[in-house]
C-alpha cells in the first residue's frame, strides 16, 4: 500500500513548514511521506535548526524549496497543509489530484525579535503548538 503524502507549505520554507515536516516524520514514523516547501523560499532559520536539534532532529544545511517547483514536477499529495497566515495560504497553488487542503496557522518565528534566548523560547512555543496540532491530527 502506498503511503499518504503530506506537503507543508509556508511563505519561505524556513521555519514553520520545516518544523511541521520534521515533527510529522518523527511522530508518525514511516506512516507518511512528508515534504515542505515555500511560496517564496528563503534561507533556513538558524533558531529553528536549534529548536529541532533539541528534539534530536538535525536539519542544518537542508535546502529550502519552492512549492511551484514541486507543482511543476507533477507531485501529487494526499494532504497540502498551509502553516502560514490565512492571506499567505491563499497564495498556495492548487495541486492536481484529490489533495485535502488544510490550514493550520502558526506565528512566524522569523518575525521574532530580541535576544537569541528570547527567540529560541518563542520558537520552542511554536514548535510545541505544531507538535500538538500534529498529535491531534494523527489521533483522528
Amino acid at each position: 500500500m502506498e503511503k499518504e503524502k503530506v506537503l507543508f507549505v509556508c511563505i519561505h520554507n524556513s521555519a514553520r513548514s520545516q518544523m511541521a515536516e520534521e515533527l510529522l516524520r518523527k511522530l508518525a514514523g514511516d506512516k507518511f511521506e512528508t515534504e515542505s516547501a515555500g511560496i517564496e523560499p528563503g534561507k533556513l532559520n538558524p533558531v529553528v535548526v536549534e529548536v529541532l536539534k533539541e528534539e534530536g532532529i538535525y536539519i542544518a544545511g537542508k535546502k529550502t524549496q519552492a512549492v511551484m517547483d514541486l507543482l511543476k514536477q507533477g507531485k501529487i499529495y494526499s494532504y497540502v497543509i498551509t502553516v502560514c497566515d490565512e492571506a499567505s495560504a491563499e497564495r498556495c497553488p492548487v495541486f492536481p489530484g484529490a489533495a485535502k487542503r488544510l490550514h493550520w496557522g502558526f506565528t512566524d518565528p522569523s518575525k521574532f525579535e530580541g535576544s537569541w534566548e528570547e527567540r529560541i523560547s518563542r520558537t520552542r512555543a511554536v514548535r510545541e503548538e505544531i507538535r500538538q496540532r500534529i498529535v491531534d491530527w494523527l489521533a483522528r
